[in-house]
């Protein structure tokens, strides 16, 4: 007789269920013993040089990629093909990624390919995955593997990252030479340019801003006050003592260029500079100018930057995402009613103002 007969013949009130729970109990504690064991006595090897058992590494993989796309739902935004974003997160990854990942063209190191499980080359992990899953893998990271999660809340600044790995399969060593070139071997420069003008709409021209406004940003980013995972790894090559030196020599470079014609999106805009809305909170020209008295330096000039990388902040200010100094909750309260449509009029109004500093704003 089979088992499965055996089973049929049974009648439920001939099983005696006190015996069945004592060996369930039982088998549940001889099994916790063991596994006791296994921990206490350290019988499990855990030498990378050893590997995984056979079987292992499959279900390892298979539970990774499972996991991955069961919960990869953020949708990609209009901008993950453009060159900008392409180019801002191929630096980042050659700062925080390349030495585990390689760069297309280069090796990884022998400790590297000494770790178990074994980084693979980023032209080899790009494959077989959607921009969702990148940002879920990039942003979450993965247990027991060294693959570390985005060092920041906000998730938005994770999107550039996604961007180049949709595109590094594609490169060369020296079109990734090119994105990640170092201007004179400044890190600084290498995003924002040697002239603190980048040229990546994605990406904040400094020469507009003051020393005070980028030695506060920069020691905010370093501490933790303000949120980005691409600044708070920039900045955590960089030590606390040598923030002042660095913001002095970032805001010397003295803004240039012309005002760009108006258009009615940009007469919105400088309308909406002009009223202020909630009685409580200022115009944004009383903080930002243009204005006929002297500003504090702590705020940032708008005139002359670029309209995506303002559209992106303000909002962060708008859904609470974005803070850094004192008067982050001004700002707050200046956001919050925004609509994308005002954010779109307002970028667009300063974007279009000819570059200047902060008491030189004019229009």
């Amino acid at each position: 007789m089979s088992l499965k007969d055996l089973i049929r013949k049974l009648r439920p009130d001939e099983i005696h269920w006190p015996t069945v729970g004592r060996t369930l109990g039982v088998l549940a504690l001889l099994g916790g013993l063991g596994g006791g064991a296994v921990v206490a006595f350290g019988l499990f090897n855990v030498s990378a040089r050893a590997g995984h058992l056979p079987g292992v590494s499959w279900v390892l993989h298979t539970t990774f990629r499972n996991s991955v796309a069961f919960r990869a739902h953020a949708e990609p935004p209009e901008t993950l093909d453009d060159a900008g974003m392409v180019a801002l997160g191929a630096r980042h990854y050659d700062s925080a990624c390349r030495h585990c990942h390689a760069a297309p063209g280069a090796e990884r190191s022998a400790t590297v390919r000494s770790m178990n499980p074994e980084p693979p080359h980023i032209t080899e992990a790009v494959q077989h995955w959607e921009p969702d899953e990148f940002h879920w893998i990039v942003k979450e990271g993965v247990k027991m593997s060294g693959m570390p999660h985005w060092p920041a809340t906000r998730d938005d600044d994770v999107w550039p990252v996604v961007a180049f790995l949709t595109r590094v399969g594609e490169m060369s060593g020296d079109d990734y030479a090119r994105l990640t070139e170092k201007p004179d071997g400044r890190y600084c420069a290498m995003c924002h340019g040697a002239e603190g003008v980048s040229g990546n709409p994605n990406i904040p021209r400094l020469d507009i801003l003051s020393e005070t406004y980028i030695r506060d940003t920069l020691h905010a980013y370093r501490e933790g006050r303000r949120d980005s995972g691409i600044m708070a790894e920039a900045m955590s090559q960089v030590p606390a003592e040598a923030i002042d030196r660095l913001a002095a020599g970032l805001a010397e470079s003295a803004p240039s260029g012309e005002q760009a014609p108006s258009d009615d999106l940009a007469q919105r805009g400088r309308a909406l500079a002009a009223a202020g809305g909630d009685t409580e909170v200022p115009a944004c020209r009383a903080c930002h100018g243009p204005w006929s008295e002297p500003l504090n330096p702590a705020f940032p000039s708008l005139s002359g930057q670029y309209a995506p990388y303002l559209e992106q902040q303000l909002r962060l200010w708008r859904d609470g995402n974005r803070g850094g100094t004192e008067v982050s909750e001004l700002m707050h309260h200046a956001a919050r009613a925004l609509d994308d449509d005002e954010i779109a009029a307002l970028a667009s109004y300063y974007a279009g103002l000819a570059p200047a500093e902060l008491d030189d704003t004019s229009d």
